[in-house]
C-alpha cells in the first residue's frame, strides 16, 4: 500500500447560480495576457449544451481519455507508435473556432469620433488578428439556454437515444462549473512526448513545466475534459494549476474563494496509489465510481495513518485529511460523484448532483418529489456523473431529499419517517455542511510544502513560469 495525499474539490451544483464570478476571477489572475485570451481555466457551462470547447464530451471525435483494449488500459489517441506518427501533425487537435475567437471593441472610435449625423459604433475587433470580425460564438454562448439546435447537439442527449425530446414541457437546465480535474490517472501526463506535464508528489496537482514543454500539443486532445490549452504566443501548453501558490499557504483556489454561491469545498484525500491502475481498468464503466471509492482511504484508520507517516506525509496533512469536507461528501456520505468517470482518468473534482424541485409530471404543490419525478431526468444526470449508472445518481439524490425531509420535520414537528438510510444526526451534519457551513468548514487545506517542492521553487527563482505582463 503506497499512500499519497491529494488536494480535491467538490462542487454542490444545487448552489451554483451561474454568475461566472469564479471564471472572471480566474481569468484576471491566470490568463490575462497575450496568447491566453481564449483560455478559461475555469468556466461555467449551461447543461444541456455543447459546452466549451464545442462538443468537448464527444470522445469519438477527440479521442480523449483512456479505453480498455484487450483488457489493457490504453490512451484513446492510440499506442506509442500511433502517437509517434502524429508527432508533427495531430488530426484530433481543437481549433480556435471550437473555443471562440476572443474579441474586444473599438472603443477608440467612440472617443475620437468627430461630429456626425449618426452615432458612432464600437465594432468588435479580434484580439488575435487585431482585425474587425463578426461575433459568431463565445465561451458562454449557450448561457441560460435550454432550447435550440445547438443544445440538442449535447452528446449526453444523443447517448440517450431520443429519451428526451426537448419539447417545451421537457425543457430543463443546470449550471456546470468546470476546472482541471487533477486526475489520479491523467491522460495528459501519459500523452506528453516531452514529459513536461507531471503530477506533484505532495498534493497531486497536475502542472505543465514551461521549460520542458516543446509545444507538441498531444496533451490537448488527450485530456477528455479539454482543460489543457495552447498559448499561441509562447508555443507552450497551459492549464489550471489549482492555484498551487495559494494551496501552499493554506488558502483555497481563487475560484473557491470568490464563489458567490459558496458551492465549492476543498480538502485532502488519502488514496492508495498501487490500486489506481486497477480502478481505472474496471471493465464496467458504471462501476468505476465504486472502484475509486475503494482506493480512497479512511484517514482515521490507525493502519492508514501509520502507512502514511512512512510515506512522509506530514502530520498537519493527516490532520487535514481527518477533517476534510470532501472526504465526508465523497466517501463517508457518498453524495458527490465524478464527472464522466467513463473517461477512466479518475478525476479529483467531484460534484453533488442538482435537485430540481419543479417537477415534470407532478402537481406544483408537491413539496418533495420522488427521485424519478425530477424535472432534470435521472438518465441525463447519470450520463454526466454516473457513466450511465442511474443507481449511483439516484442514491445521491435520495440522500439529499432525505436531508431536506429531516430538516422539514424538525421545523414542523412532523414525525421523521423510519425508512431513512442514515441516522438523523448524519442528515443534520450533512445540512450543516451543505447549507450553512462557514469558510473554514468548507475549505481545510494544510499550509506548507515538502522539501522537494521547496528546492523546485528555489530553482524557479520567484517566477510562476508564465509570461505575465510586467513580470511575475
Amino acid at each position: 500500500m503506497k499512500i499519497k495525499a491529494q488536494i480535491s474539490m467538490v462542487m454542490n451544483l444545487d448552489k451554483c447560480i451561474g454568475c461566472h464570478t469564479c471564471s472572471i476571477a480566474c481569468k484576471n489572475v491566470w490568463t490575462n495576457r497575450q496568447g491566453a485570451e481564449y483560455m478559461y481555466f475555469n468556466n461555467v457551462e449551461t447543461k444541456p449544451g455543447t459546452g466549451y470547447p464545442k462538443h468537448w464530451e464527444n470522445q469519438a471525435k477527440w479521442k480523449g481519455g483512456w479505453e480498455l483494449k484487450d483488457g489493457k488500459l490504453q490512451l484513446r489517441s492510440g499506442s506509442k507508435s500511433e502517437r509517434l506518427l502524429k508527432l508533427f501533425y495531430h488530426p484530433e487537435q481543437p481549433e480556435m473556432d471550437d473555443y471562440y475567437e476572443p474579441w474586444t471593441y473599438d472603443y477608440e472610435s467612440l472617443l475620437s469620433s468627430k461630429r456626425k449625423k449618426h452615432q458612432p459604433v464600437a465594432r468588435p475587433r479580434s484580439l488575435i488578428t487585431q482585425k474587425r470580425m463578426e461575433i459568431k460564438w463565445g465561451p458562454n454562448w449557450e448561457d441560460d439556454l435550454a432550447d435550440g439546435e445547438s443544445v440538442r447537439q449535447d452528446i449526453n442527449l444523443k447517448n440517450m437515444a431520443g429519451e428526451i425530446t426537448m419539447e417545451f414541457h421537457d425543457l430543463f437546465m443546470k449550471y456546470l462549473p468546470r476546472v482541471c480535474n487533477h486526475c489520479l490517472n491523467p491522460a495528459c501526463v501519459a500523452a506528453c512526448p516531452s514529459g513536461a506535464i507531471y503530477k506533484r508528489e505532495e498534493d497531486g496537482v497536475v502542472l505543465v513545466s514551461q521549460d520542458g514543454c516543446r509545444g507538441w500539443r498531444h496533451c490537448i486532445p488527450a485530456c477528455p475534459y479539454k482543460k489543457v490549452y495552447f498559448n499561441w504566443k509562447t508555443n507552450k501548453a497551459e492549464k489550471c494549476i489549482f492555484c498551487f501558490p495559494r494551496l501552499e499557504n493554506g488558502l483555497p483556489t481563487i475560484c473557491t474563494d470568490t464563489c458567490v454561491g459558496r458551492l465549492r469545498y476543498m480538502g485532502v484525500l488519502l488514496y492508495d496509489m498501487d490500486k489506481v491502475k486497477e480502478a481505472a481498468s474496471e471493465p464496467e464503466a458504471g462501476n468505476i465510481y465504486h472502484s475509486v471509492l475503494d482506493i480512497l482511504l479512511d484517514p482515521h484508520d490507525p493502519a492508514v495513518i501509520e502507512a502514511a507517516r512512512k510515506e512522509g506525509i506530514p502530520a498537519n496533512w493527516l490532520e487535514a485529511a481527518q477533517h476534510s469536507p470532501v472526504y465526508r461528501l465523497i466517501k463517508e456520505w457518498k453524495i458527490a460523484l465524478p464527472l464522466h468517470a467513463e473517461y477512466r482518468t479518475l478525476p479529483m473534482v467531484w460534484y453533488v448532483p442538482p435537485l430540481s424541485p419543479i417537477t415534470r409530471r407532478m402537481e406544483a404543490d408537491v413539496y418533495l418529489p420522488e427521485v424519478h419525478d425530477m424535472r432534470i431526468p435521472l438518465a441525463y444526470l447519470a450520463e454526466l456523473f454516473g457513466a450511465g449508472n442511474t443507481g449511483v445518481v439516484a442514491q445521491s439524490l435520495q440522500k439529499l431529499l432525505d436531508m431536506r425531509l429531516v430538516m422539514r420535520c424538525q421545523e414542523t414537528g412532523e414525525e421523521i419517517p423510519q425508512r431513512l438510510a442514515e441516522d438523523v444526526v448524519v442528515y443534520k451534519d450533512m445540512y450543516r455542511l451543505l447549507a450553512i457551513a462557514k469558510y473554514k468548514d468548507r475549505c481545510n487545506i494544510p499550509a506548507g510544502i515538502s522539501a522537494k517542492s521547496q528546492d523546485k521553487l528555489r530553482e524557479l527563482q520567484g517566477t510562476c513560469g508564465y509570461n505575465c505582463p510586467g513580470g511575475c
